[in-house]
């Protein structure tokens, strides 16, 4: 699919009536069809998850490394199997309800967009596209064609999240002025662009990897299946990956949209891989949970978050490995990453949890201490909200939103120190630099 295509495609929406979602994912023996672009490592997981509904039906799985294909194929034999998802979506439109993608990140956009075209719901890994146009693009295009969607942040229904949400929009600590969170995680590159190349394993379509982006040589062990996390043009770094899951509830929390100023203390850029280490400041404008503006600080790398009064925990214990804290007025909320309660911390001491405050008891439910139990529901979430049974908690209008704001932070490790102004209506900053970094072309493969 050309970009021309890519960005028009929601063109002609407004001719045909839409029919509600549900409708058009119901096969019609009361089953969901699924096919799932991607199937190694975390395509892997998100087969088996969404598999263990008990009203799926794999239909059709592709991946362009026959090896990860071929185990895929053993775990469901009746499945069709494809190496290019565009002639899959092609061949099998009319024997798919609802697609899943699962390959890298520069993949998520094109092959979201073409399964959405052919009116089928999707469920795409985050973050949910490579580039904010693309982010805008699916946006726009799943709430026009009322199509079921949701982004792979299993976390979002894990219990200890909702529970984090429901405090904070309770009140707990009052309005909320500031946002800390971290990884140490590395998905960056310091060092140059390899030279030369290498033979492509027979089991990869290296084209097909490729897919929309830049033509380039292979190189044993900086691309598949790994490492592409770490490179400009595949991947989204440490912010993209584990960024995505430990910005998503107090962005859903505090009901955030895109930031207004973003700036990223890390490395010059290189051209080839992310920076190793990164410190992003974003500014928000205010909601009726925050204070005028929420100030936002994101650390990754080796060492992060470091030493802050905001991150100094009684006791002098040690900040979790991964995750948030939330600054209010009336003290501050801990949340680790992951599967750990909250914890409120008021005068420098921790301080009892009353859940009495959160209104809608209902919707705190019970914690459920199981990683496969708490990560299926968000796939079967999706499952049903196909069968017309359920809503998806992370659609794209949503998902969207969060992953503009990602990226934002992504752009701006190209300018390091420099602060970048981001207006939401027009999807431009005022540094017409860093506007070509919004987008980048399709190559035709």
């Amino acid at each position: 699919m050309k970009k021309r295509d890519f960005l028009k495609s929601t063109a002609a929406l407004g001719l045909t009536a839409l029919l509600p979602s549900s409708v058009w994912a119901l096969s019609k023996n009361g089953r969901l069809r699924t096919a799932h672009i991607g199937v190694s490592n975390m395509g892997g997981a998100d087969l088996a998850s969404i598999s263990s509904h008990e009203l799926v039906d794999v239909v059709a799985l592709c991946d362009v490394d026959s090896k990860a294909l071929a185990g895929a194929k053993k775990l469901h034999p009746n499945a069709v199997v494809y190496k290019d998802y565009r002639v899959m979506l092609k061949e099998m439109k009319n024997d798919i309800d609802a697609v899943i993608v699962s390959t890298p990140d520069h993949t998520h956009a094109p092959a979201s967009m073409m399964a959405m075209e052919f009116d089928k719901p999707v469920y795409c890994q985050k973050p949910l596209t490579h580039h904010v146009v693309e982010a805008r693009a699916m946006r726009k295009m799943a709430k026009e064609k009322n199509l079921v969607t949701q982004m792979g942040i299993q976390v979002h229904s894990f219990y200890d999240y909702k529970l984090a949400t429901l405090l904070i929009q309770s009140g707990i600590i009052g309005k909320v002025s500031t946002v800390r969170a971290w990884s140490p995680k590395n998905w960056g590159f310091d060092g140059p662009e390899p030279e030369g190349s290498d033979p492509v394993p027979e089991n990869l379509d290296w084209n097909l990897w490729l897919g929309t982006s830049a033509e380039r040589p292979y190189k044993e062990g900086y691309y598949h299946p790994a490492n592409w996390r770490k490179l400009l043009d595949y991947g989204c770094g440490t912010l993209g990956d584990m960024g995505v899951h430990i910005f998503d509830t107090p962005y859903n929390a505090l009901k955030l949209d895109v930031p207004m100023t973003i700036k990223n203390q890390c490395r010059k850029p290189t051209g080839f891989g992310f920076p190793e280490k990164n410190t992003v400041t974003y500014t928000f404008p205010g909601t009726e949970y925050t204070a005028d503006t929420l100030k936002w600080i994101w650390y990754d790398g080796k060492g992060a978050p470091g030493k802050h009064k905001d991150l100094k925990l009684p006791n002098n214990e040690k900040l979790p490995g991964q995750g948030a804290m939330f600054v209010g007025e009336k003290g501050r909320l801990l949340l680790p990453h992951f599967m750990e309660l909250p914890r409120l911390i008021v005068d420098g001491k921790y301080q009892e949890l009353d859940l009495s405050i959160i209104k809608d008891q209902e919707a705190i439910g019970e914690p459920v201490r199981d990683y496969d139990s708490e990560g299926n529901k968000h796939y079967h979430q999706f499952v049903d909200a196909c069968l017309g049974k359920a809503e998806t908690s992370a659609p794209f209008e949503y998902s969207a939103r969060l992953t503009e704001t990602i990226l934002l932070g992504v752009i701006a490790g190209r300018f390091p120190n420099k602060t970048l102004h981001w207006d939401n209506a027009t999807a431009r900053f005022s540094e017409p630099e860093a506007n070509k970094f919004l987008d980048a072309p399709y190559r035709d493969f």
